[in-house]
């Protein structure tokens, strides 16, 4: 295996960091608050890390392969917390590492989950710091499953493999890193349209670019602790439910409408079958929640709101869902699971895997009754290969066996029921509020550090799809 390339790349991601730091060092010199040295610091411990992985390794030899791909994918998020929480800890708003460890994961993994009781504690440059990093999180993201997952061969969320790296259904551009340039301008752009629209719309510059950050993230920071709900504007929650929608879209399908070729999100199978979810689950939660609300109008607001702030992952909130009927949070639980569509920010099993599960369960059916029927899983009018099947079936199996295994554990630590189902979910689909007492009215400062190491372990294990990590922690992958 070779390391030294890894620790190059990882260098070269330290360094990354150290820059993206500049932009909330001008923000605190500029209001003059005390977060600038914890900031600074930071930004130095980057730059030392990476200019002595650089060091190391210099002038690696080789290319990147499949052993090295797994490793660095795995190392590169790990590093990002490891760094990104330097600045949270050193200016002393967080009383642990533990704690700036699990906002900063919390932050990059775009999961939105966070141990501030009061978020406007803090100063604007750890405020635009905790946004920086879910939007820099979640355009990680998207390189990530359309470029390179595919190219290790992780996940079954690409369907259609290209002869060479990029995406599977949509292929954007055969080398990673124009694919990379590619979506890096559609994300910009989409973000700023945003900010934009929020700042007419009544929200001050800083916080539109806050919550414009989070939003295309798909990661639910907030400069604010009763999130989106302390503006109490109707038009800012219009625009920000359709820019999580847009978010939690397949980012090659935006590619292609930008290219004029609209017509392409409804050919889409996932895209229709994510915007039939969407909708039913608005019907369904409005039928059960009709008692709740003054006006068909004022429930309409919230509830399309809070539901794809949900099947999205993002995690803001306009309302406390945990007071409404358990037929609705029970709704809501499955639209963690779900999550939204492969090559978007948004986390979860994706819509994709869902669709294929269900097509798989029917064939399942179909040849008990008939059984030397020949039933093809068809997925966009195209029969899905039974490696790619064998890879979602298992992805499912380890999904369903960490989650078991994780709530039992946090439950040990003398959290109640919901509470212990719910943050697990919440960490592994990368959503942030869960239920109880982790709900958008709560937060996850009571978890005990136990808890929060391992909240931390499954927002990692759920953002890199979990074959990701579980690859690098076998100990198959690092004999020769």
């Amino acid at each position: 295996m070779n390391i030294r390339i890894v620790v190059n790349l990882l260098g070269r991601g330290a360094l990354f960091i150290a820059l993206a730091m500049v932009a909330p060092l001008f923000i605190s010199f500029y209001y003059h608050e005390d977060d600038l040295y914890g900031l600074f610091t930071g930004f130095l411990v980057c730059m030392i890390t990476g200019i002595l992985m650089m060091i190391f390794s210099r002038r690696p030899e080789g290319e990147l392969r499949h052993r090295e791909g797994f490793l660095f994918v795995t190392f590169a998020w790990s590093l990002a917390g490891l760094l990104g929480a330097v600045p949270f800890r050193v200016s002393g708003y967080f009383p642990s590492y533990m704690d700036a460890l699990f906002e900063t994961v919390s932050g990059f993994t775009t999961t939105g989950a966070s141990v501030l009781a009061v978020v406007e504690v803090l100063p604007h440059g750890l405020l635009m710091w905790r946004s920086l990093i879910q939007w820099l999180g979640g355009m990680g993201i998207i390189v990530l499953t359309i470029a390179i997952l595919p190219y290790l061969g992780v996940g079954g969320m690409q369907i259609f493999k290209a002869e060479s790296p990029g995406p599977t259904m949509d292929k954007l551009k055969p080398r990673i890193a124009e694919t990379a340039k590619l979506l890096w301008g559609i994300y910009v752009g989409i973000t700023f349209a945003e900010i934009v629209l929020l700042y007419v719309f009544g929200m001050d510059g800083f916080d539109a670019c806050c919550h414009a950050f989070t939003t295309m993230a798909t990661g639910g920071f907030s400069p604010r602790t009763a999130s989106v709900a302390a503006y109490g504007s109707a038009y800012i929650d219009v625009v920000i439910t359709v820019f999580m929608l847009v978010a939690g879209a397949n980012f090659a399908l935006h590619y292609a409408a930008l290219n004029g070729n609209v017509k392409r999100y409804f050919r889409s199978q996932e895209f229709r079958w994510y915007i039939g979810i969407f909708v039913l689950g608005c019907l369904f939660i409005l039928w059960v929640t009709k008692d709740l609300f003054t006006s068909f109008p004022q429930a309409l607001r919230y509830v399309t709101f809070q539901t794809s702030s949900i099947l999205t992952t993002t995690g803001f909130a306009t309302c406390d869902y945990v007071k409404w009927p358990v037929a609705a949070q029970s709704m809501l639980l499955f639209l963690m699971i779900i999550g939204g569509c492969a090559g978007s920010t948004g986390g979860g099993m994706k819509v994709m895997r869902l669709g294929i599960l269900i097509k798989y369960a029917h064939r399942e059916i179909l040849k008990l009754v008939h059984p030397h029927a020949v039933v093809s899983i068809k997925w966009d009018k195209v029969a899905v290969a039974p490696e790619i099947l064998q890879s979602i079936v298992g992805f499912s199996i380890f999904y369903a066996l960490l989650f078991i295994l994780a709530s039992l554990i946090m439950a040990m630590l003398g959290l109640d029921f919901i509470t212990s189902i719910s943050s697990v979910i919440a960490c592994m689909s990368n959503i942030g509020p869960g239920l109880a007492s982790v709900g958008p009215a709560g937060n996850y400062e009571q978890i005990p550090y136990v808890g929060k190491a391992l909240l931390t372990f499954c927002m990692l294990v759920g953002r890199l799809e979990i074959y990701t990590v579980l690859v690098v922690l076998s100990p198959v992958f690092w004999r020769r």
